[in-house]
């Protein structure tokens, strides 16, 4: 499965670090690439250095107009999935959600403008609570590719994490950069 993620909106100072943790889980969970509007640059910043040192070549574009993303993923068949309270529930929908081989997910942070609603082929939700749009994101990540995404291994990096029962393990790559 390929998928990417549309970030929208950003609650001035109080979302910088929201909306970079949605970007690491976005990376952490597999995404090939997170749209961003609306967000301090620093956050790309931070991405690359994360690439960098964890591997793997994750993708952050700023983007002006996240109508016409989802436009122009919809015109190549890729299925636009809208993380919301008011959704479906993941429950109901997340075995067509894993047959889907390319998707584009959506996280809000304000409120969203309606047309986003009509735009989605799948309004979901992960509960029906209000709730950090961070946690929605791994959820629905967890669920579509069934915890496989754990078992990625990132291209080049700089440090490798050995799984350990009691302290940490890390292990320093040389790399020819």
């Amino acid at each position: 499965m390929n998928f990417e993620i549309l970030r929208i909106g950003q609650r001035l100072v109080r979302d910088d670090r929201v909306t970079t943790h949605v970007a690491l889980v976005s990376r952490a969970f597999g995404a090939s690439k997170i749209y961003m509007n609306e967000v301090n640059p620093e956050i790309k910043d931070t991405l690359e250095k994360i690439n960098s040192t964890w591997g793997g070549d994750f993708e952050i574009e700023f983007v002006d107009d996240w109508k016409k993303v989802i436009k122009e993923k919809k015109a190549k068949s890729v299925k636009i999935i809208h993380l919301t309270m008011y959704g479906e529930n993941i429950n109901d929908v997340e075995s067509k959600l894993q047959k889907e081989d390319k998707v584009l997910i959506i996280v809000g942070a304000k409120k969203v403008p309606r047309e986003i609603y009509d735009m989605a082929d799948y309004n979901v939700a992960v509960g029906h609570q209000p709730h950090s749009e961070i946690s929605s994101l791994a959820v629905v990540l967890d669920r579509i590719q069934k915890g496989n995404q754990f078992l990625a291994k990132y291209e080049n990096p700089g440090r490798r994490i050995i799984p350990t029962k009691n302290g940490k393990n890390v292990v320093i790559n040389e790399r020819m950069d």
